[in-house]
Formats: structure tokens, sequence, C-alpha cells
């Protein structure tokens, strides 16, 4: 019996050596992240949505460097008001650089442009990407006392709206779940719809 329960206790050991925190600030990103070779057009394919309205689909986002290193935005996507108005919505939005000894921990300004969508800030991070192909972002809005998120999101983008091969698929799973959502995440439809101006009523 004394070697069973040793047995037991050692197989019980590296579940708690593997135990997240989910603290925040304890969150992984990207290594010397590269806004020049970020830049350029990504299509969401999943999403973990925050509290309150979001971007449904169709979405996509082009990132712009200026002249001064600084990046710029435009993304475009659909939502839907009201549980049944579906209404596009083009967004723009400016990153800063809080610390630049993490350049992959951005703060982004963001404005709907048009009256009925929002404005305002949230972090922007690239927990991982390989520039070519996949990015995956994070933003927590909400914090509890003891530093974990109480309201955030995550996208999955890749540079096609066609999907991503099993290997990457593989390496997005293991990031999701160090950023603690694992099994959060809803498909991003992609299209290739985008509704006109004017908002279109849907059942």
């Amino acid at each position: 019996m004394r070697f069973a329960w040793h047995i037991c206790l050692l197989l019980a050991l590296p579940t708690f050596g593997l135990a997240q925190t989910c603290v925040v600030d304890t969150i992984p990103v990207k290594a010397d992240f590269d806004p020049k070779r970020y830049a350029g057009k990504w299509y969401a394919l999943a999403k973990k949505d925050p509290e309150g309205l979001f971007l449904q689909d169709n979405i996509s986002a082009e990132y712009t460097i200026g002249m001064d290193g600084t990046m710029t935005a435009s993304s475009q996507g659909r939502v839907k008001l009201f549980g049944y108005w579906v209404i596009c919505a083009d967004m723009a939005a400016q990153y800063t650089v809080p610390d630049p000894t993490t350049p992959a921990k951005m703060h982004m300004t963001y404005q709907g442009l048009a009256s009925y969508l929002s404005s305002g800030g949230d972090d922007y991070w690239v927990v991982d990407t390989d520039y070519t192909h996949y990015a995956l972002t994070y933003a927590c809005r909400v914090l509890r006392e003891d530093g974990t998120c109480a309201d955030g999101y995550s996208i999955v983008f890749s540079r096609s709206p066609r999907g991503l091969p099993p290997s990457i698929q593989r390496i997005i799973r293991q990031k999701q779940e160090e950023i603690c959502l694992s099994g959060q995440f809803k498909p991003v439809l992609q299209t290739g719809v985008y509704i006109s101006d004017s908002p279109e009523v849907r059942n």
C-alpha cells in the first residue's frame, strides 16, 4: 500500500507543476516583435468575444507602418444590432507601445467610422505570429483583483481567408491554452460578402 501511495503521488505532482495562474501580466507575447513584418492584410478565422457589441463575421484588418514607425490599421466586418440589424462596420485604429522593451504589447485607440459604432481604447497584444501565415492577438478590458482577466477578447488571424494547415492549428491551440482561453473560441465566417453602407434588416 505504501508503494502504491508513492506512485499516485508522483503521478499527481506534474499536474501541480503545470498549473497556470492565468495572471494577465504573466501571459507570454511575441519576442522581438517586428511591426514591419506584421504589416499587411489579415483575416480573422476565430475569436473569443468580450462582453457587449463586437464584430460578428467577415472580419479583416490591414496594418500600415508610417514614416515615423507608428502602426495604424483599417478594419472591417459585420455587426448585428438589436438582434436583427446586420450592419457593416469600418474601424480605424492607431497603436502605441507603452514599453519599448516589449513591442508586442501595444495600446490600441480605435474609432468607428459611423455614428452607431463605438470608439475607445484597448490593449493589443500579439501573443504569437510567424508573420507569413498566422497571428494570435489578445486584449483584457477588465482585470480582477487577483490579476486575472474578467473581460477580454482574442482573435486568430490568417493571411488567407481560407484557413490554416493542421501544423499551425496545433501551435495556435497551445497558445490559446497559455492565455487561458482554450475552448472559448468561435469560428469567424469569411464569405467575402461585405454589406453596403446602408443597414440591412435580417430576421
